[in-house]
């Protein structure tokens, strides 16, 4: 069921729309002074073929469309900034400590629709350089908190401004590898897994996303070319990435709220390549310079403007807070229970 029963917005669409802006004006002050960002300017597409464009999991298709003007050359709609963002590091020549952030629109019709999902997705997109030696998990964690820290004070912005909007998230955010998580809900899958662990702590941040588990499943999906999914830690684990996943008390479930890690290096490519058994993007543009050591070391993420929304405004649906489109009787369904979708 997409809608909570017993659902009432606590904000009506002319106050949902100022406090958007709210969410939006304060978390990305936040984000920026948080992990020392400046503003870029993205593009909405890139050329098909260059292995800019992020596959996501690998399987989802991007919209793509002809340039006449170009002699036909095709383009792509991004699915996410990841590649572009490091390669703008280079080219800009961001030094060690700084980075970028950008406003990220992309479509995705391969997504499935539903509460939380879209065809349209908007997040902030980020990446910063770090030193090659930084390649650990405490610089890892220690950026989560600086994220989370940001997210927590938007939410203490809201609350003031909006009486009626609670701040729940606990003070931290949780820290639980994947496999550590698979060990202790054995019997479930990694969707309700994650409902578990964000409902007994408020607030975690999954470590470790793309590498096979213990049951030789990978806890979820990851392409091979931008997080580090199959280093190895001092810890015994696989990963250098991982989600932040908070509990979402209208829906009862977990949301996601942002997907982040630390880049692959030159080794980490290779061999993610290899185990994903695409070796032939070692002749894309993008592959080729990361390869020839023109990119930066880097950390980098996205975070869901939309998903921050719903959940800090206590939303049920995403399409509260977004306009995008649904099925009819998803719109029939959200009339007759006096929810307002965009």
């Amino acid at each position: 069921m997409e809608f909570v029963t017993g659902y009432k917005s606590l904000l009506n669409p002319k106050d949902t729309e100022k406090a958007i802006k709210l969410t939006k004006d304060t978390f990305e002050k936040e984000l920026s002074s948080s992990l020392r960002l400046t503003r870029l300017t993205s593009p909405l597409f890139v050329e098909a073929g260059s292995g800019i464009n992020d596959d996501l999991n690998g399987v989802e298709k991007p919209v793509s469309f002809s340039v006449s003007a170009l002699g036909g050359r095709k383009m792509e709609i991004v699915q996410s900034l990841a590649k572009w963002k490091r390669m703008a590091l280079a080219d800009y020549s961001y030094p060690v400590g700084r980075g970028i952030y950008t406003d990220m629109n992309a479509l995705r019709p391969d997504d499935q629709v539903d509460a939380i999902h879209s065809v349209y997705v908007d997040q902030w997109d980020w990446e910063k350089v770090i030193d090659d030696n930084a390649r650990n998990l405490d610089v890892l964690k220690t950026t989560v908190r600086d994220i989370y820290a940001a997210i927590k004070r938007t939410s203490f912005m809201l609350s003031e401004n909006y009486s009626v909007l609670e701040d729940y998230l606990p003070e931290e955010i949780t820290f639980i590898h994947s496999e550590d998580l698979e060990k202790e809900y054995p019997s479930l899958s990694s969707n309700e897994r994650e409902k578990a662990a964000a409902k007994k702590y408020g607030a975690v941040f999954i470590i470790g996303i793309g590498y096979p588990l213990s049951s030789g499943i990978p806890h979820s999906m990851r392409a091979p070319d931008y997080d580090d999914w199959s280093t190895e830690t001092e810890e015994g684990y696989h990963g250098l990435n991982g989600d932040i996943i908070v509990y979402d008390r209208i829906r009862d479930d977990s949301l996601e709220l942002s997907s982040m890690g630390i880049r692959v290096n030159r080794e980490a490519l290779l061999r993610q390549l290899e185990m994903k058994n695409l070796n032939e993007r070692k002749d894309l543009y993008w592959h080729k310079r990361l390869l020839a050591g023109e990119y930066p070391q880097t950390i980098g993420g996205g975070i869901g403007q939309s998903r921050l929304c719903m959940f800090l405004l206590h939303k049920c649906h995403i399409g509260e807070v977004q306009a995008s489109v649904w099925k009819e009787e998803t719109r029939r369904d959200a009339k007759e229970r006096g929810i307002y979708l965009i």
